[in-house]
Parts: structure tokens; C-alpha cells; sequence
């Protein structure tokens, strides 16, 4: 008997609803207080993904099976680690030493 071919596009908005589901219990449950922009976010997020099934119509933002453009991504991880109490940004590198330090040139 021949499996049917998994679905890829019902399979990434399961997992992005999901993912949704983590970060508002994880917010709920660590007492976060979101802004009124990333409620609406996550709100409109879901609601486009049941909708639709995925949350953006360009297809220059994102992949073709994906359910969440990369932006939306970022955004989803950024708001889950603030439910964690983990700042989550651009993150700042050392400068590279060019020389030796501490050479008594």
C-alpha cells in the first residue's frame, strides 16, 4: 500500500499555531505583561493562520511552504524570550584585537 505524500503547507501552520499556543501560555504562566502591539500580534498572527494558513500573502518575505514569514519568526522568538526574562535583540560583539595587547611597542 502507497502513503499518501505528507502535507507540508497543513504541516507548517500546525506548527506555527502551535508555537503560538507555547508563547501565550509561556507569557500567561510567567505573569509577562505583554504590549498591546505584541497582543495583537500574536492575536492576528492566529487568526490569519487559521484563516489562510499562513500569516503573510508576499512571497518575498518568507518560504514557500512557511507558515510565518522570517520577520514574524523573529518576532515570535523575541516574545518568547521575554517570557523567559531573556533580552532578546541585536546582539553587541567584542571589536577584534588587531595586535597583540599588552606588546610594550
Amino acid at each position: 500500500m502507497k502513503r499518501k505524500a505528507p502535507d507540508h503547507k497543513a504541516q507548517a501552520k500546525r506548527a506555527a499555531l502551535s508555537a503560538l499556543k507555547r508563547v501565550r501560555r509561556a507569557t500567561e504562566k510567567a505573569g509577562v505583561e505583554l504590549s498591546d502591539w505584541e497582543g495583537d500580534f500574536l492575536g492576528s498572527v492566529a487568526e490569519r493562520l487559521s484563516t489562510y494558513g499562513r500569516a503573510f500573502a508576499d512571497p518575498d518575505k518568507g518560504a514557500r511552504g512557511a507558515a510565518l514569514s522570517v520577520r514574524q519568526g523573529v518576532k515570535l522568538k523575541e516574545i518568547a524570550a521575554k517570557a523567559k526574562g531573556k533580552p532578546r535583540g541585536p546582539k553587541l560583539r567584542r571589536p577584534v584585537a588587531l595586535g597583540k595587547t599588552g606588546d610594550p611597542d
